[in-house]
């Protein structure tokens, strides 16, 4: 496996899957062939069940944040299972030339603290009407846990869960914290770091969706709750990961995130 784990099991690579992706846009190649050097260099990257990703179809990724390095690991996890990641990501980042980039290659901005955030859940719902593959970080930023373990989400994945019709899958990452750290705001060279992903099962939320389908608002209380079981099934699986209990309570987002809406705030 190019990049991955050399291992054979369930979770390494499918080769031979560029066609399941389509067309590549100019701008889309340009970006896989800054991400793939990229990763390769800074990560070691391993995964566990890297094959419950779907060839094809509506795919929405619930990952834990724990670098601003970890968007290139988390590419390669998607690009080496036949599939192309379209990251939900702060407004910030598509700023300049390289932001044009990235719009051009499908990559979807989030303007956060304001009501411009119901049109980036909008363009991502479409994303996953049209087939695609949408990756979302539901913490909002990297977590601010002191040891990394997954803070309180915010409640845009659950929108996107609960209007669509989607395969939900919950995604562990640990490793790229060890090449930046963002809690001291340190960049730590290292090149090959040891990278783990642990893609977990589905999530069945045809319940849920039933309720909603059937008339039942998208409240605070919802989607908290639905928030709260797609995180739960993600700490779980990093605690797998670094073989280690995750703790009992969950760290609070940054405070002007709460300041901004609380528990409830979208994306």
């Amino acid at each position: 496996m190019t990049g991955g784990s050399s291992s054979r099991g369930p979770g390494a690579a499918r080769r031979g899957r560029w066609a399941t992706r389509g067309p590549l846009s100019p701008a889309l190649t340009l970006c896989i062939a800054v991400i793939y050097p990229v990763a390769a260099l800074l990560f070691r990257l391993r995964y566990r069940h890297g094959d419950r990703i779907p060839v094809r179809g509506p795919v929405l990724l619930v990952v834990n944040h724990v670098s601003v390095l970890d968007p290139f690991a988390c590419a390669r996890l998607v690009l080496d299972h036949g599939r192309i990641p379209h990251f939900l990501a702060k407004e910030a980042v598509f700023r300049g030339r390289a932001g044009r980039i990235l719009r051009a290659a499908g990559q979807i901005p989030v303007a956060r603290y304001s009501s411009a955030v119901r049109g980036s859940l909008d363009a991502a719902v479409a994303d996953l009407a049209a087939g695609g593959l949408v990756v979302i970080y539901p913490e909002g930023t990297v977590t601010r846990d002191p040891d990394w373990w997954p803070m309180q989400a915010r409640t845009g994945a659950a929108h996107l869960a609960l209007r669509t019709e989607t395969v939900v899958l919950p995604v562990a990452q640990w490793g790229p914290q060890r090449v930046h750290d963002y809690h001291s705001a340190k960049l730590h060279l290292r090149l090959r770091t040891p990278t783990d992903y642990l893609v977990g099962e589905p999530i069945d939320l045809c319940a849920l969706r039933a309720e909603v389908r059937a008339g039942r608002p998208l409240t605070t209380d919802l989607l908290r709750e639905t928030t709260d079981l797609m995180m739960s099934r993600v700490r779980d699986q990093l605690a797998e990961l670094r073989g280690e209990p995750a703790p009992p309570s969950v760290h609070p987002g940054p405070a002007r995130e709460r300041r901004a809406g609380g528990p409830g705030t979208a994306a």
